[in-house]
Order: C-alpha cells, then structure tokens, then sequence
C-alpha cells in the first residue's frame, strides 16, 4: 500500500518571532492553546498523511522531546537532524530525501502556514497531473512573485521592489502572471535524482528555477484560498482570529 508522505520545515530560527523564539522554536509557538507544529500535523493527519519528515535545527531537542510525549501523533513521524548546520529549504529536502519512499511524491509545508488549503485534493493533483512539481500559488500582494507561463508553468522569479527577475532566459517570455508562493508545494519523484546534482545547502525556489527550462513546474490555485503566515510577531494575533 503506498504512503502519503509530507515535510514539515520546522528548522528555521524563527528570527522575526524573537523574543518568543529566543527560548523555544518557531514550531512550538502557541497559537488557539496549541503549537504551530501542532496544527500542521493535525491538518496533514486529516488529509490521511500517514509518513511526515520534521526537520530540525533551532531548539531541535524541544522539537523531538514534543514529538515523542505525543506518541508521534500515531503517525510514522521521522526527524531530520540539521543541528549541524541549516541547510535552507532544497538543502533541507535534499538532506531528508532518504527517510521517504522514493516512488511517491512529497507534499512540502512550511510550519508557520494557516490555511484552508486541502491539501489532499493537492496531493491528488499532483499524482493525477504530468506536473513534476505542483506549488500551490495565490493573488496576493507582497514585494516578490513566481512567474507563470499561460499554461501555468513556472517560468521565472521577480522583486518588483527592486525590479530584479531570475529564470531560464529561454522561459521568460511576456506576458506572466504574478503569483504569490504559498510556502506549500508537491514534489513529483520524478524530481528526487536533480538533488543529486545540488549543493548541500540551497533555495528550493532557486532549484525550481535552475530547472524550469526542463521540468514542468505547475502553478496550482485553489479559490477561495484563506493563508495566513504566522512567521511576525504582529501576524499572532491575526492567527488566533484566524482559527476561529
């Protein structure tokens, strides 16, 4: 029988939430009585994930000590040990990749994300579809957006505050869409083998980009999408109405 399988990024050091994370993790922040790590588990287990990676770095010891005084949540919970150095978001799959099953795809969520995504149509999607990665994308404002080919394809990068762009010259072609990245997307196996090829540490949307030209990366919206980041101290309390 084959696993649903997810990563939590659960490693940051949660810089913008000090002075809280001076003395824990960002994942074990309290929002509606319960740590944010808590919510994004119970999220996953309800859209029958049954495998979830936590990777670990800042504060890792609090991270494990949470998950093992809950049984793992009565799901195959693995850690991935960054204490030695973090290794950023491809770095950090990268690092995990030997704790999945390589045959099924793996749904990425960053820990500090709220949302009313169903995140196991978007599973589904992503095994339905000839996409080698789906990200799960929104109209919303903020200073840099993926861009996006009409048939949704990933086609570069931008900044528009300093009018920066990046992407394969052959894929950036105009007119794009502008789409905000969620901070949740799926990883086809069809991918897994180009980490090989990578540093130890890098930007999961630089190794989108280094392979747009020959992966079809998918922008995936869902409507009526309600996403909250809760990385900002000013965003906590915005998550306690948010849960309600």
């Amino acid at each position: 029988m084959q696993t649903s399988q997810a990563m939590i990024f659960a490693a940051g050091l949660g810089t913008r939430l000090k002075p809280i994370t001076d003395r824990m993790p960002k994942a074990l922040v309290p929002v509606g009585g319960q740590p944010l790590l808590w919510h994004v588990i119970q999220k996953l287990r309800a859209a029958g994930f049954e495998r979830i990676v936590i990777n670990v770095h800042h504060f890792a010891d609090q991270i494990i000590d949470y998950i093992e005084a809950n049984q793992n949540f009565g799901l195959d919970i693995r850690i991935s040990d960054e204490r030695v150095t973090l290794l950023d978001t491809g770095g950090g799959i990268k690092h995990a990749l030997p704790l999945f099953d390589p045959s099924m795809p793996i749904l990425i969520h960053n820990v500090d994300i709220l949302s009313n995504v169903d995140l196991a149509a978007l599973y589904q999607a992503t095994l339905d579809s000839q996409a080698d990665a789906l990200l799960l994308v929104s109209q919303r404002q903020t200073k840099r957006y993926l861009l996006f080919a009409d048939d949704d394809r990933l086609c570069g990068w931008t900044n528009i505050e300093t009018g920066e762009v990046k992407g394969p010259p052959s894929t950036i072609h105009h007119p794009l869409k502008q789409l905000a990245f969620s901070g949740i997307h799926v990883l086809s196996p069809s991918t897994f083998s180009l980490f090989e090829q990578m540093p130890d540490r890098f930007s999961i949307i630089d190794f989108y980009l280094q392979h747009a030209s020959h992966c079809f990366f998918k922008g995936k919206a869902q409507e009526n999408l309600r996403l909250l980041d809760v990385g900002k101290l000013d965003s906590l309390e915005q998550a306690e109405e948010f849960l309600v």
